[in-house]
């Protein structure tokens, strides 16, 4: 059973494993080791009082690999899946195993459908996102940004001439837009 403080039995003995694997078991001497005194169970040393641990209430469903029978017992909930990027989240674990590509571009594109919905929700509070103050633009103008690329003291040289284009063209993109509509608007007013 996963998740108990027991470690686990061997599939093979030691005996087996060593005539079968070349070289298998050279550190099972305690003196070739120095973590061995850690690796002794000491239920006073790691503090684990129970059998099994007890189990976090879930708030609300939580998502699951397809590979397990439950939850862990402990899971993070600061970041509940909500909007489109939270139905992407849920469909990619109730679809598809960890193991598949699928399921990993799945989570990738929640996030980044995630991020575009926090900066459109930001729209609606009073204090909108400053893509100029928050994304570090101004900085390579007041930190020495062009000199030090140009110098060849930076570290990230190889896809630094397109780090600009990343963090400025979603919002040049939204500006294109914005104004498309507005003109759009302003024309079908006067005709």
């Amino acid at each position: 059973m996963p998740y108990t403080p027991d470690k686990p039995k061997l599939a093979e003995s030691t005996d087996e494993l060593r005539a079968r694997i070349p070289g298998w078991g050279v550190d099972l001497d305690p003196r070739d080791r120095p973590a061995v005194p850690r690796e002794r169970f000491d239920p006073s040393l790691n503090g684990a009082h129970w059998e099994f641990p007890e189990r976090q209430p879930e708030k609300w469903p939580r998502e699951m690999s397809i590979e397990h029978k439950f939850l862990t017992p402990v899971f993070g909930t600061s970041c509940p899946p909500r909007g489109l990027s939270g139905m992407i989240r849920r469909y990619s674990y109730r679809t598809y195993s960890e193991g598949r590509a699928a399921h990993w571009l799945l989570l990738l594109a929640a996030d980044r459908v995630d991020a575009v919905e926090g900066t459109l929700l930001s729209f609606l509070t009073r204090h909108p996102d400053n893509p100029l103050t928050e994304t570090g633009v101004l900085s390579e103008f007041t930190h020495h940004g062009l000199s030090s690329r140009l110098r060849g003291k930076r570290v990230d040289r190889v896809h630094h001439l397109i780090d600009p284009v990343i963090v400025a063209a979603p919002w040049v993109l939204a500006g294109g837009v914005a104004y498309l509509a507005v003109r759009r608007v302003v024309r079908s007013r006067k005709g």
